[in-house]
Order: C-alpha cells, then sequence, then structure tokens
C-alpha cells in the first residue's frame, strides 16, 4: 500500500521573506503534491488579521482532509495559540499529546495520531504516526527524543508496528539519525535541506520510519511558490505499508 506523507512548518502561514499572511499559499503548496496525510507544525489558531480563524480547519477544508486533529503548545499574550496539526485522507481513531518541554525552556511536543489505512477491500491497518517539534539546542533535542522514545503508547509498541516519525527536528547538524539507528528508525541519507525555505542550508526537517512501513523516496519541494509560502521547505515522503 503507497502512502504519500508531506511534514511542514507553515510558520503560521506567514512568508519567510515577504512576512505577509497568505494561508491560500500553504494549501497550494501541499495540494500540489495531494497528499494521503499532512504533518504541520506552527499551525495557529487565532492570527492579527483573523482572530477567530482556526488555520487547521481552514487548511483542511481547502485540502479536502476531513480528518483533523490539533494540539496548541505556545500561547501568546492577546490569546493566540500555535501548535502542531495533523491532517489525513484516512481516519484518525485516536490522538494524545505528549509533552516533550524542558525546564526553563519553549513549550515543544510530539502529536501522535493513530491512521487507519485501508490496505485493500477487506484489510486495514493501523499506522502510527508521530508529529513533533524539538528545541533549538542540540542537548535539548536529544533529551526530547529520550522522552518520547521512553513515553507510551511508543515503548509497547511490537517492532513491526508501523511507525512514522516526522516533523521539524530543529537538526541544524543533520546528525538526530543517528541517534534514532538503534531504535530501529530509517530516514534518508543525506538529510535535505529546508530551512530557509529561499536558500535552504539546514535540514531541519525529517522523516523517519520504523516497522512494517518502508520510504520509497523523499525530497524537498522545488516549487518556486514554496520558497515564499514559508520560513521552511515541506519535505514530501512517497512510503509503503506493507501488511
Amino acid at each position: 500500500m503507497k502512502l504519500r506523507l508531506v511534514t511542514y512548518n507553515i510558520h503560521k502561514c506567514v512568508g519567510g521573506v515577504d512576512r505577509r499572511y497568505r494561508p491560500g499559499r500553504i494549501s497550494e503548496v501541499i495540494g500540489h503534491y495531494a497528499p494521503d496525510v499532512v504533518l504541520l507544525q506552527e499551525v495557529s489558531r487565532g492570527t492579527r488579521e483573523k482572530p477567530d480563524e482556526a488555520q487547521v480547519e481552514l487548511l483542511g477544508e481547502e485540502l479536502g482532509l476531513r480528518h483533523r486533529v490539533w494540539y496548541p503548545n505556545h500561547r501568546f499574550r492577546d490569546g493566540r495559540t500555535y501548535g502542531n496539526a495533523i491532517l489525513s485522507r484516512y481516519p484518525l481513531t485516536d490522538s494524545v499529546n505528549i509533552d516533550l518541554t524542558m525546564p526553563l525552556r519553549k513549550r515543544r511536543s510530539v502529536l501522535h495520531g493513530r491512521c487507519r489505512v485501508r490496505m485493500h477491500a477487506r484489510h486495514v491497518r493501523t499506522v502510527h504516526v508521530f508529529n513533533l517539534h524539538l528545541g533549538l539546542s542540540q542537548i535539548e533535542r536529544k533529551a526530547q527524543l529520550r522522552r518520547f522514545l521512553a513515553s507510551d503508547p511508543f515503548r509497547g509498541f511490537h517492532p513491526r508496528t508501523p511507525v512514522i516519525v516526522a516533523g521539524d527536528f530543529n537538526d541544524v547538524w543533520g546528525t538526530l539519525g543517528r541517534f534514532l539507528e538503534p531504535y530501529g528508525f530509517r530516514g534518508a541519507t543525506p538529510p535535505i535541506r529546508t530551512f530557509p525555505a529561499w536558500a535552504p542550508v539546514r535540514a531541519l526537517d525529517a522523516v523517519f520510519v520504523r516497522g512494517d512501513v518502508h520510504l520509497d523516496t523523499l525530497s524537498g519541494s522545488r516549487l518556486a511558490l514554496a520558497r515564499h509560502a514559508s520560513d521552511h521547505l515541506p519535505l514530501i515522503a512517497d512510503l509503503i505499508v506493507t501488511s
């Protein structure tokens, strides 16, 4: 079974160069790749331009992805919030947010969704999707990954359970893949540069898989619009889920 996943730090739908709020650019970039599952970071509820707007609902409607979940991480003084979101073509039967915040650091988390993927007419399989946004220091990121790996339900999974871990790792040096390898995760080599979008020099974003899901191809967006829609480029992963 083929599954296309996009992971994208959308920067609250504000362009990385022009600083303009344009959610339509984000949905156009994502929609170009016709994904089955989308993992988004820095998704806002409420903006200066539209205080009542929920970006997860706006983007989900525009993309035709009716299964979606969002969890806030950061709250501004004026009440606006932003966090991580999962949007899916397949049902999300359950979701939970796992707190990865370190003392005296900005709030961070990983959002877990159980995605029920139809393999064929009589067989549906659960694919566990984890959407994370890690901290800015290397020590913090490694501590957050240790907390994630020790958390429920991940630590109880069978080695063949299909698991996808993706998002904004803030992996400045492109080395966190080596940290995950002993736990059975596989990723792309070399890492793909995604930041800053207009001239990417850092591989901050990544996709890793474990168990009965395999990474067929992984690429960064080459759309001209993607270089302006956010300060990150999205990653597009074509995956194969086996039964």
